[in-house]
């Protein structure tokens, strides 16, 4: 029987700037009405000066790992799950490896957008599972304010910086642990969400720099159709893979997008509002940071007790989704 695999600490830093609907609507033609009734967003983080998705995401795993009781020369493996890179190569995680002081971690990035959190969830459980680490760090970062068109309204107001992070590791008798894993693609949306500029297919040259083409583009009511169902589905496969009702369910944490999407995943899993954690409206839509800052959030404030069945869902670019069901 494989080796069962807890979440042994987790960790969270959101910037200190604070860019509010009001202050967007001084350079935006919007308003904190017209944000909050399509979004549910009041406010998100930005990222100082000199801050990049690396630091974001050392500053996050170095919380997850006291409260793991690790130290940073004992991590085996980190994985990075990012959109907005520090470089093109190396990873990103190679500079939280070194920001870390992690000297014998392997370290790694994948890209996976809004669902990047709980895929490296999924292969750190593996590779726990395996023998082959004892444990690891994986970390939700994003610089998003360095890829948004501030210019476009619809997508703008969404994003914010930030990160989130857990440790893995096996566990122990009486602990909590990982109870099922979800992952999907669907490689023909690609066009429904993306940031068609700065890879290969579009490189950002001297005659294109001004087109905003390194900034995200979004096919808004076709992605809401399309996140409902596929976390819908993604959550109830791992509930039903756990063995788990929906009234076994102390808490869901969805991907906070948008308020509406929350809202309809709750109904669709016969989950009461009040089993759905949302700190959305403070810190819009961190991508792959999203799920990792909110079971941080939710841990420290208390909303799951030892023995408590939590589930995660997530929905992104790509098009992915992804669910974990887990014992605290």
């Amino acid at each position: 029987m494989a080796q069962g695999v807890t979440i042994a600490g987790t960790g969270s830093y959101l910037p200190e700037k604070i860019l509010t609907n009001d202050d967007l609507s001084k350079f935006v033609e919007t308003s904190d009405e017209w944000i909050v009734t399509r979004t549910g967003i009041k406010e998100r983080r930005i990222a100082g000066e000199g801050e990049s998705t690396s630091h974001l995401g050392s500053k996050a795993g170095q919380k997850a790992l006291e409260q793991a009781g690790i130290a940073a020369e004992d991590l085996d493996l980190i994985i990075v799950a990012t959109i907005t890179p520090d470089t093109l190569t190396p990873a990103t995680a190679c500079y939280v490896q070194q920001q870390l002081g992690a000297t014998k971690a392997v370290a790694f990035d994948i890209s996976a957008a809004c669902s990047g959190f709980l895929y490296a969830m999924k292969i750190a459980k593996r590779m726990i599972e395996s023998g082959a680490f004892h444990n690891a760090l994986i970390i939700g970062a994003e610089k998003r304010s360095a890829s948004v068109n501030w210019e476009d309204r619809p997508t703008c107001v969404l994003f914010g910086d930030g990160a989130g992070a857990a440790v893995l590791r096996a566990s122990k008798e009486g602990e909590g642990r990982i109870l099922a894993t979800d992952i999907g693609t669907d490689g023909k949306q690609t066009h429904l969400l993306n940031i068609p500029g700065g890879g290969s297919a579009c490189p950002i040259t001297i005659n294109n720099a001004g087109e905003g083409l390194a900034t995200l583009a979004m096919l808004g009511k076709e992605v809401f159709k399309h996140a409902v169902t596929r976390m819908k589905n993604s959550a109830n496969f791992v509930i039903e893979r756990a063995g788990l009702e929906p009234d076994d369910i102390a808490i869901v944490i969805p991907h906070q997008a948008n308020l509406r999407i929350i809202d309809a995943i709750a109904s669709r899993l016969a989950v009461p509002n009040d089993r759905v954690f949302v700190n959305l409206h403070k810190y819009g839509n961190t991508s792959a940071a999203a799920i990792a800052i909110a079971l941080d959030e939710a841990h420290r404030e208390g909303k799951m007790k030892r023995g408590d069945n939590v589930v995660m869902v997530a929905f992104g670019a790509g098009l992915t989704w992804a669910a974990a069901a887990i014992e605290w």
